[in-house]
C-alpha cells in the first residue's frame, strides 16, 4: 500500500486520497462496531434502541456504560464490548495516522529534499 523508500515522495493529491481513503475505513470499523454494541446490549439487556445505541456510544468512545445492568449476560457483553472496543481504538488510530507518519518519514529518507 505504501511506496518504497527508493519510489519519490506521493503527490499532495495521492496523499489526500489515502488520508480519505483510511477515514473511510475506520468509519465502516466504527459504524459496524457501533451496530454490534446496539444489537448486543438490545438483545442482553433487552433495553430500547435508543439506549443500547446510547450506552453502545459510550462505551466505544471510551466513557464508560451510562445505565446500570441488570443481567448477568449484560454484564459479560458489556465487559467482552469493552474490550473489543479498546481494540478498536487502537486499530481506527493505526489506520488513521499510518498514512501522516509512513509520509514524515518518507520525507526524511527522500533524496529530494
Amino acid at each position: 500500500m505504501f511506496e518504497h523508500r527508493t519510489q519519490p515522495l506521493l503527490s499532495l493529491r495521492h496523499f489526500i486520497h489515502r488520508l480519505f481513503w483510511g477515514l473511510g475505513v475506520v468509519a465502516l470499523l466504527v459504524s459496524f462496531s457501533l451496530f454490534l454494541g446496539t444489537l448486543g446490549y438490545r438483545w442482553t439487556e433487552n433495553m430500547g434502541w435508543v439506549d443500547a445505541f446510547y450506552n453502545a456510544s459510550l462505551i466505544l468512545s471510551g466513557m464508560g456504560p451510562a445505565d446500570t445492568l441488570n443481567t448477568d449476560t449484560g454484564k459479560i457483553f458489556a465487559s467482552v464490548y469493552s474490550l473489543y472496543s479498546g481494540i478498536v481504538l487502537i486499530a481506527t488510530t493505526g489506520i488513521l495516522l499510518a498514512p501522516l507518519f509512513h509520509r514524515i518519514i518518507h520525507k526524511f529518507h527522500s533524496d529530494t529534499l
